[in-house]
């Protein structure tokens, strides 16, 4: 089964390059970047601007090969790689949740930019808390509790180019 998708969009970001991105939203408080989105898509964005957060599903344009085990940033020790958030990824696909400040035109203003300059986007969804939180029924972090305090001061060393 073959499965393709076409870019609604760009996103763009003050990062250029893939050294020293932060690894996550929460390593990104407050830089800004834009979304672009192409012309036969904009309809699409009516009564998106009534919500603070959105999800975006974006793709991984830089990466091209990809391992089962990964030493990921937030760790020293190799992890199976669906046990991580690492960009190299047989379906390279991202998601990130960030802020939606406004809308003009085409064009989305957003805030918390962990993402890559120019890179395709796929789909944008609203966040909403209450569907997008599960209760707080048991959750497990795995091998990330004892780091995920860090995420906000990590950043990309090229590990995943």
């Amino acid at each position: 089964m073959k499965i393709e998708f076409e870019p609604i969009g760009l996103i763009h970001s003050p990062f250029k390059d893939l050294q020293g991105m932060p690894v996550q939203p929460a390593g990104a408080a407050g830089v800004k970047g834009t979304i672009v989105i192409n012309n036969e898509y904009r309809e699409g964005l009516k009564d998106l601007e009534g919500f603070s957060h959105i999800i975006l599903l974006y793709f991984f344009h830089r990466c091209r090969e990809f391992s089962l085990q990964v030493v990921p940033f937030m760790d020293t020790r190799p992890r199976g790689l669906f046990a991580t958030r690492a960009p190299k990824r047989p379906n390279p696909i991202g998601i990130s949740v960030v802020l939606l400040e406004k809308i003009t035109d085409a064009v989305l203003y957003i805030r918390n930019v962990d993402i890559l300059d120019c890179t395709p986007l796929l789909d944008i969804k609203p966040y909403v808390p209450e569907f997008d939180i599960p209760s707080n029924d048991g959750f497990r972090v795995g091998w990330l509790e004892h780091v995920k305090k860090d995420v906000e001061f990590k950043r990309s060393d090229g590990r995943f180019k």
